[in-house]
């Protein structure tokens, strides 16, 4: 397990955090006068989803989260359970909750493999969220057709994916096309 300096809890690490799992949303190491430095961070605990802040001075030290990535596929999703299996061995599935999931729910895609981050927990396995590609690849379900001199939004319309998300994309796109969005900020990225 490695421990991080101070300085080095910077954004997208995974530190343990009062014996828990976070991923660092932001870190500022701030340098006052009179003071010494301190890294002032915005903690995701990655168990129950709550974001809250946290000061790390030069004396502290955090241990680096023991997390593993591995492919899982998701099956389908029933009312707020999203069910996956071990690609593998599809008849070893299990549910994960919506809650734990947050906005990646948003662009999975049945029988599509996905990075599960599975923490260590003192020998115990537990997932703590899934990682998507940052690009994915989504037919356009619908699209309404573009109306000549309508700039009021933009140059957008609002579209549906095959997997019912919505998002914006330019007018160009029709229901049919396939477009490549960016999982991390839910955005059309290009046509396919």
């Amino acid at each position: 397990m490695a421990t991080l300096e101070y300085s080095e809890i910077r954004e997208k690490k995974i530190i343990l955090h009062d014996d828990e799992p976070c991923e660092v949303v932001e870190s500022h190491v701030a340098r006052t006068q009179q003071r010494k430095p301190q890294n002032q961070v915005k903690l995701k605990s990655l168990i129950t989803g709550k974001t809250f802040a946290a000061t790390f001075h030069v004396s502290d030290k955090a241990d680096e989260a023991e997390i593993e990535k591995r492919d899982v596929k998701f099956l389908y999703h029933n009312k707020g359970e999203y069910w996956f299996c071990d690609p593998a061995d599809p008849k070893n599935r299990f549910k994960l909750d919506e809650m734990m999931l947050g906005n990646t729910v948003k662009f999975l895609k049945a029988n599509e493999n996905v990075s599960a981050l599975v923490w260590d927990n003192d020998g115990e396995e537990k997932i703590i969220g899934l990682k998507l590609p940052i690009k994915m690849q989504f037919k356009v379900k619908e699209a309404p057709p573009a109306v000549r001199g309508d700039t009021s939004k933009g140059g957008n319309k609002f579209i549906v994916l095959e997997n019912g998300a919505s998002i914006t994309a330019p007018m160009f796109i029709n229901e049919g096309d396939t477009v490549i969005v960016n999982t991390e900020n839910g955005e059309y990225y290009e046509r396919a």
